[in-house]
């Protein structure tokens, strides 16, 4: 009786493992890095740039009303026309600073987002009048003025970090209850590795183009999260299988045998669900841009640390 051949892996990822872990260990490094200087920066001061959901403040949205392409604007130049603008008072009030007023310049200079400190609808009527002088007409029915107070902000930042602290709970809880302890780690270390990563991008967007973090950020960390124990537990649930198919080969063979069976499924399911998020980045408006963005970044990592972290260190760290 002629014994079953063994299946022979197309691509053996356990081959290359010593430059995965270099590559993850380094996206890391350089994510930590910049989540401690965006903490010790005193313009920020905390891991990330907080946005007005967070902090509070006044969210002007303008669009100019061009006829063909706008007149080049840039940022700078409007910031500085608000920081001189004097502000009406309230009786027994001192007018608040406008030097610290952010702007961004989107849809190549069609879209204005003014995020600045609490405004009465007075002061915020002067500096939409300052902006139009500088910018040309604008479209009164595309203006938008929302206002979030500190206490709402503080409210809305320990939600967001109350929601993200459960899902990742019930997410180890689930782990290690449906697998064994190496297993549970290994993808509670990816789930680490994908969050970390994705808060490392926008710790360095916000050190270098000054991108801030909103409730939106949060949510798509906790989709990040589901996203990266799903993918991972399927590997995993492959490797298993092996495990009692192929007990005469070495763990290291199985493993590959297993990333192999998993890798079109892998890439096909992450490439469907970016193209819905690169259609949000392109089409969405800046509403979704950078919360597609976010989910984008993290997909990606969390695709790439299911079949090449987690099962290359299983061989490494499982005891046989």
């Amino acid at each position: 009786m002629t014994s079953t051949p063994l299946p022979s892996p197309r691509f053996r990822i356990t081959r290359h493992r010593r430059l995965a872990w270099v590559g993850s260990g380094l996206a890391c490094l350089l994510s930590l890095v910049g989540l401690v200087l965006c903490w010790i920066n005193p313009e920020i001061g905390a891991p990330l740039r907080p946005g007005l959901d967070f902090t509070g403040g006044t969210q002007i949205q303008l669009e100019r009303a061009c006829p063909g392409p706008c007149s080049p604007i840039t940022a700078d130049d409007l910031q500085r026309r608000i920081a001189r603008l004097s502000l009406p008072a309230e009786p027994g009030a001192t007018a608040p600073s406008l030097n610290a007023a952010a702007v961004q310049v989107l849809d190549q200079g069609r879209s204005l987002v003014l995020r600045l400190p609490d405004l009465n609808p007075e002061q915020a009527a002067v500096v939409v009048a300052e902006v139009q002088v500088a910018a040309g007409p604008l479209k009164a029915s595309a203006t938008s003025v929302n206002t979030i107070g500190p206490t709402l902000g503080d409210q809305l930042l320990k939600g967001s970090l109350i929601s993200l602290l459960v899902s990742f709970a019930a997410i180890a809880a689930y782990i290690t209850v449906r697998y064994d302890r190496i297993f549970a780690g290994l993808a509670l270390l990816c789930l680490a590795h994908d969050v970390l990563i994705t808060c490392g991008v926008f710790a360095w967007l916000g050190l270098l183009a000054g991108i801030e973090v909103d409730s939106l950020f949060a949510v798509s960390l906790i989709t990040v999260a589901g996203y990266s124990v799903t993918d991972t537990v399927v590997v995993f649930d492959r490797i298993r299988e092996q495990k009692t198919v192929l007990r005469e080969l070495p763990l290291a063979d199985q493993v590959d045998v297993a990333v192999d069976a998993t890798l079109t499924r892998s890439l096909y399911t992450s490439f469907t669900t970016l193209l819905p998020l690169v259609a949000l980045i392109f089409f969405g408006g800046s509403t979704l841009f950078w919360f597609a963005v976010a989910l984008t970044i993290g997909i990606a990592v969390g695709s790439w640390s299911s079949i090449g972290v987690a099962p290359t260190l299983l061989p490494l760290l499982a005891r046989r």
